[in-house]
Formats: structure tokens, sequence, C-alpha cells
């Protein structure tokens, strides 16, 4: 058998159009809400009105005799569950109520309209308890963690930090905040459940379906096998689908409960309560350095908040151990459990929060030291990375750096604060550094190649709009070496080889690895043949379990920078961003069209975190007031009129036969720390409490 056609070019690394793009315009890509199995009824969760206690009762009479009403389940009759790993999963089985919106009963009927507003309408009643929504900063429970996000180790120390920050010659002390934040993707979460003869079916809105079937396995008694979730398309997550929410253990149990197929969407009011958000955080760093402004010293202590139901700890901290050479550091998370939603994973967790306050930092220490912003980060280039001592499989921030400035135009700028004005509107730039660590999962994939000359490889990945199946197929088609059209592309279902959650900027470095392997071991089978394909066609697979669970001798990380220009309005304290510009070091790039999109996706959602997305937590009620996109605002594209992704040709030999490193995340991690150094630059204030809303700013702006 000879071996497939070679492909006219490389794949990988064109600019190949999306192949779910036209389904997408047209309407036929289907999502988790849009399956409606015949006989289909409809749930309604019913989110708890106080802060701490009991239920004490639920009048379901009340709704149960409304027509179209089929069932209303509460912690009195809804199916039991297994043990949950996560407990914000353990829904429905008893009466305690461990913070506002928490899930106490479930309204399943005929339409939408009429379970909404029978959960509307359902009353229930509390024994309320006292309550504790904080804040974390100064209180009395504050606790240090064994671990942080990530199984980052929550205290890291090396030298003597406190002697040598004393004996610097320059120093900064500054604290930063911010308020909480919210996922909000445009596909809301969603579960479509149904039974056949003890199988169980799910169409969810999931980052990532293998893990999903395992966890509802646990959770209702059954074999991995007699369970199938598909999330085919998923409509945006950012974080807050990439582990099972409540929605589809609801839906399973409404299911299971009526013997009917049960569909259910989460309103948008209730996301802040129950999938997740990015947790406040106070964060203090205290960077000291010598007369020529080298780090000596660099502390960054981070207070946040959990729930009492899970603890979940944001590793702000953690990026300070891998960015600048620091001889002398600590670097600590210290939380405290409140009764509060229980906070979980947000787009670039920890770096995101924690790479705005220490470039904020770095910034002032600029300032300090009578450097410019980009030749101080240039002059903290550590050899090694500083908390492990591994060599960098590559870093190019200082290319980044140096190449941001010279597109951007960064020596022409004024350093002077507050000085460059156009009638109401004062001017000001800003840049910042962006790091994200390379991470890799264990996958597995097949490839099958049929007699009429295509392929077609399957696994179980997730694309939740950042074209994985396109990149995936480009792959395969250069370790086939095979035309791109002739290479199909199964993902999304359980029912597929096994592979990890579409997360922490791996899933491409994860898949396409084992992808790959499949793919030359395909190669390898054709290139052992005699004879014609069978009629069967021939199907290879690939498992990089080994690969993924090695330690590397390397510390490898993505890498980055940000420079931003603003306008400030002094007569209504409003932000204007006029150009945020990127450059990135993010290993190989496998398709420009679709990097693009995930950098600048990351670079407008940095915006929102600097600009105008905060949420406030009513102490009183312990609830998030915010809770729809008319009071959370997110970015728009007309609120920057220039904003560009450029990166570098990064050669990086110890990732993965790719040489691909993750882009999803590190397109927000400097752009609010850029932009919040930009306005410090246009008015001559620091502020230091995101975000920087005209309210915050007017106070501090000229006539």
């Amino acid at each position: 058998m000879s071996l497939p056609p070679t492909s006219p070019g490389p794949a990988a690394g064109s600019d190949a159009v999306r192949r779910e793009a036209r389904q997408k315009a047209t309407g036929r890509a289907r999502y988790a809400a849009e399956h409606t199995p015949p006989g289909c009824l409809h749930a309604a969760p019913v989110p708890a009105t106080i802060a701490r206690g009991r239920v004490t009762a639920v009048h379901a009479d009340e709704i149960l005799a409304r027509p179209g009403v089929h069932a209303v389940l509460s912690h009195e009759d809804a199916p039991r569950l297994g043990d949950a790993d996560d407990p914000t999963l353990a829904l429905l089985q008893d009466d305690r109520v461990p913070h506002r919106g928490w899930y106490v009963a479930l309204v399943v009927a005929d339409t939408p309209e009429n379970a909404r507003a029978a959960a509307d309408d359902l009353r229930v009643d509390y024994a309320p308890e006292e309550h504790d929504a904080g804040p974390a900063e100064g209180h009395p429970r504050l606790y240090t963690p064994e671990k942080a996000n990530g199984g980052y180790p929550a205290v890291r120390e090396r030298g003597d930090f406190d002697t040598a920050f004393a004996d610097s010659a320059v120093r900064v002390d500054a604290t930063y905040t911010m308020t909480a934040l919210h996922n909000h993707p445009m596909e809301p979460h969603a579960s479509t459940a149904w039974w056949t003869d003890g199988d169980l079916t799910v169409h969810d809105s999931s980052q990532g379906s293998t893990t999903v079937r395992g966890v509802l396995a646990r959770l209702f008694g059954l074999a991995e096998r007699r369970i199938t979730v598909d999330s085919v398309h998923v409509g945006g997550g950012f974080g807050s689908k990439g582990t099972p929410r409540p929605q589809v253990v609801l839906a399973v149990m409404a299911a299971l409960h009526t013997g009917r197929p049960v569909k259910l969407a989460l309103p948008r009011p209730h996301l802040a309560a129950v999938v997740g958000h990015r947790a406040p955080t106070v964060q203090r760093v205290r960077i000291g350095t010598d007369a020529h402004g080298v780090i000596r010293a660099l502390a960054h202590e981070v207070t946040t908040q959990t729930s009492t139901v899970k603890e979940f700890v944001e590793q702000a901290a953690v990026p300070a151990r891998t960015m600048y050479t620091s001889p002398h550091s600590r670097t600590t998370h210290r939380v405290v459990a409140l009764d509060v939603p229980t906070p979980s994973w947000m787009r670039a967790p920890g770096e995101a929060s924690g790479m705005y306050a220490l470039e904020s930092a770095m910034d002032e220490l600029a300032v300090a030291t009578g450097l410019d912003p980009v030749e101080l980060r240039l002059r903290n280039e550590p050899d090694t990375e500083p908390d492990s001592g591994r060599p960098f499989s590559s870093r190019n921030l200082a290319a980044c750096l140096r190449e941001g400035a010279r597109r951007f135009g960064w020596e022409d700028r004024d350093p002077r604060p507050g000085v460059r004005r156009s009638g109401g509107r004062l001017t000001g730039t800003g840049v910042a550094a962006a790091t994200y660590p390379y991470l890799l999962s264990p996958s597995t994939a097949t490839a099958h190649a049929a007699p009429d000359g295509t392929y077609v490889v399957r696994l179980n990945a997730t694309d939740i709009g950042t074209g994985a199946r396109t990149v995936l197929a480009q792959i395969a088609a250069d370790a086939l070496r095979a035309p791109l059209d002739a290479v199909r592309v199964e993902i999304g279902s359980s029912a597929l080889p096994d592979a990890p959650l579409a997360g922490g900027s791996s899933g491409t470095s994860s898949w396409g690895w084992a992808v790959h392997r499949a793919c030359t071991a395909l190669v390898e089978r054709l290139g052992a043949l005699s004879g014609p394909l069978p009629p069967e066609g021939v199907t290879a697979r690939g498992d990089t379990s080994e690969e993924a669970e090695k330690k590397s001798p390397y510390a490898r990380h993505a890498f980055g920078a940000h420079f931003a220009e603003v306008e400030v309005d002094t007569a209504t304290g409003e932000v204007r961003v006029s150009r945020l510009l990127g450059v990135f070091a993010a290993g190989r790039i496998l398709n420009p069209r679709t990097a693009r999109s995930q950098f600048i996706g990351g670079m407008t959602m940095g915006i929102g975190m600097a600009l105008t997305e905060g949420s406030t937590l009513d102490r009183e009620f312990g609830g998030f007031v915010e809770r729809d996109l008319a009071s959370y605002h997110v970015p728009v594209s007309a609120d920057v009129p220039s904003l560009e992704a450029h990166w570098l040709d990064e050669d990086d030999p110890h990732l993965n036969p790719m040489g691909s490193k993750g882009i999803g995340e590190i397109g927000i991690v400097g752009t609010a720390a850029a932009l919040a150094n930009a306005v410090h630059h246009a008015v001559g204030v620091r502020l230091r409490n995101l975000p920087l809303t005209p309210d915050r700013l007017l106070p501090h702006l000229p006539d």
C-alpha cells in the first residue's frame, strides 16, 4: 500500500476558514437548548431569597394545581444523589441554604413560559440565620490555605524579603483591589436530558463532556458506558462551563422523576450565584530595587474570599513567581469562607487578576526609578524561572516588548503624566507584560482512512467558539500528508475517544498531540499494507497519557506585551480606548485567522475588566447586584476603534509535535494593567481600584 498523496503544502499555519462558519451563520449549528425530543418538558429553578438559613416549607400543592405543571422538586422529594466531588452540585438534597441564589426547588411544566411563571410564584418559607458576607480584608477568619487554585502552593518564600526590601534604594508599596467579575457567555448554561431504558442522553452547554459524563455517573450511580453527553456547539464559556454546573444535574433529575425529556436553560440573572465568578481580591505588592532599577525584593500578598460550600482560592500571586528577577521573594494567598456564591474559573484565573496588580506596581516603580516602563522590564529579565530555577523552554517577553514598542510608536511618548490635552480630553499611554503557563492534559484520538481517500479524526474535544475543528483538521492533514479538504473531524460527544476539557489554554496542545499521534500511527499502518485498503478502512489510535504526565525539566510559558492609548473626558470622567495593541510569543501559531480572534477576544475582555465590568456584593442581602447585561457592562466593538494583535514566530521544541502554546487566555492578562497605566499617564493620578468608572475618576480630574 502506498502512502497517502502529498498535501499541496503545510495545512497548519495557514489561514483556513472555520469549518463550522456556514452552519453558525445559517442557524444550522444546534446548541444544547435547541434539541427538543418528542414529549419534552421544560424546567425552571427556584433560587433562595435569603443569605443563609433553612427551608421550612415548599408550597408545591399550589403550583401543582396549575394547568401544564408536571412536577415541583425540592429537598423533600428530589432524587437522591451520590457523593459529589463538587459540593455545588449537591442540589435539592437537604434544607440548607448556604447563600442567596442557591437553588431550593425546581418546577417542571409543559412550556418554558409556564415553568418560569410557576417558579416565580412558588412560595418557599425559610428560617433565616445570621450571615456573613464580608468584606474579606481584615476578616478575623482569614486563613492561609494549603493550596491555591490550580494546585499551586499558597505560600512561596525565597531569600530574606523583609531585609532586602528595607535595604532597597527604591521601594514601592501599593495595594490594588478588584470587584467580582462574571463570565456571561453568549449562550446560556443549558441542558436537555432524557432516559431510555436506563441509559441517559444529555445535550449540555459544557467545555468538556467527558468530565460531565464522569460526574453524572457518580451522582446517579450509573456506569459511564450508559451515559452519552454531547456538547457539539458551545457558545462561549470563559471558564464558567469548565466543570458541570447545576443545570445539567437538575435536568437529569427532572427527567428521571417525570420519565420525560426535560430541557433547562438558566436565566441570565441566576448566573452570578450558581456558575462561578472571578473572586474579588485585595492585593498588596511591594517591590524594592537597587539604584539601577534591578529588583532585589518582591512580595505579592493576596486576600480573597470563597464560599462556605467549596474552597476556591484565586491564585493571583502565582505570576509574580515567574515574571521578573527577584532573589528575595514572598508570594502568599489568604482566604475567608463567607456566606456568598462560590467563585470559580474565569478566563486566565489568577493571571488576569494577579498581573493587573503586578504590572501596575511595575509602572509605579518605573516612575519611582525614573526609568522608561519598557526599559525597567527589560532590566529585570531573569535567566531562569525565579521560583523553580528551571530554564525556560522559550522566553521572548523582551522581544514582545521591543516589537510592541516599535509598532505602537512608544519612543515618541512624553513620559510626563497629565500633559497631553486636547480640549476637554486628556490622553495617556501605558504598557504591561503578560504571561500564561503552558498546560497539557492526557488525551486520546483515533484516525481512520477510508478507501475513497478521505480521513476521519475522532476525539471528544470541545469547540467553544475557538475554531478547534479547523485547527485539529490542519494538524491531522499535515501528519497524514493529505489535503485539508480530505480530512473530517468529529468532536463534541462523550461517545468519542476521551479528551480533556477546553480550558487553561491547553485544548489545542492536548488534543492536537493526540491527533498527531493517531495520524502518524495511521500513516505507518498504511505504509505497511501490501494491497488496497480493506472495505472497512484502517483505523489507528493515539494516546498521550504518558507524555502529559511527565514533569518537564523546563519552565514553559507564553508571554506577551500590551500597549494602550486612552482619552479621558475631563467633564464626564469617561475613559475611551483609542488604541490597544498586543504582541505575543506563544509558540507556533497554527491558524492566524482563529488565533487573531482569540487574542483580540481576550484583549476586549480585558477592556471590560479595566473600565466597565464590576459586580457589587450586597452585604446585607448576600447577593450580587449586577445580574444582567443591562447593569453588568461588557465592552462592544464601538468601545475601541483600533485593536491589533501580532505575534512572533517562536520555535520552541520542548512543547509538543506542533510547537504550539495556548493562546485563549493570554490576551486578557496584561490588558487591564496597560489601560490602568495609560489612565495614570493621562490624568497624573494613580487609581488602584478596578473598574476605572467615571465616578471614580471625576474627583481627580481638572476643570
